[in-house]
């Protein structure tokens, strides 16, 4: 069986996922880009990865400055996603869509507004098909209450309700049989 770009994207899309926006110091500025293919790798050490396209301009960034920052967005934060995203992007743009920054000891961009972000420092990379996947230590975070902007089906979304969850019935043990007794001959 073969599978089309458009049928492994469209399967792809059923499966909701968080926004971040990776930055890194450009010298002049900030530059960033929209990620959803991130997630936690390892708790000691403490890794994450994202994903990157190699055709992308944040994957030289990434490669050079090996230090970036992961900024997981709010769900009032889909314009600076969109912003992002975008493959060609004006910085008088970005006024507009909200994003302002703050910079850590090590210059790396922080998202204000963000409800969490992770400083990290590049531990290895490995190419991927079309991606390079950058592995990378988490040296540094900052957490903020808030509900987080979602991406599913092409389109963003925020939390719906909490399911209720079904607790199953507590069973009790079953009983132990007792043991049988040895046959007499």
């Amino acid at each position: 069986m073969s599978v089309s770009q458009a049928d492994f994207r469209k399967a792809m899309s059923s499966f909701a996922t968080g926004v971040t926006i990776v930055t890194v110091n450009s010298g002049a500025g900030v530059h960033g880009m929209t990620a959803n293919a991130f997630t936690s790798v390892s708790l000691n050490p403490r890794l994450v990865l994202v994903c990157v396209d190699q055709r992308a301009r944040t994957h030289s960034h990434l490669s050079a400055k090996k230090r970036f920052g992961i900024n997981v967005l709010a769900e009032n934060q889909h314009a600076i996603s969109e912003h992002y995203a975008r493959t060609s992007r004006h910085e008088a743009v970005v006024d507009a869509a909200g994003a302002r920054f703050d910079r850590t000891k090590h210059g790396t961009p922080v998202l204000h507004g963000a409800l969490a972000y992770l400083e990290c420092r590049l531990h290895s990379a490995q190419d991927a098909g079309d991606h390079t996947i950058f592995i990378a230590e988490v040296e540094d975070l900052v957490m903020h209450e808030g509900r987080p902007l979602l991406y599913f089906q092409s389109g963003y979304r925020t939390l719906g309700k909490p399911i209720k969850q079904r607790r199953a019935p507590k069973r009790s043990p079953k009983p132990t049989p007792a043991p049988k007794p040895a046959a007499r001959r």
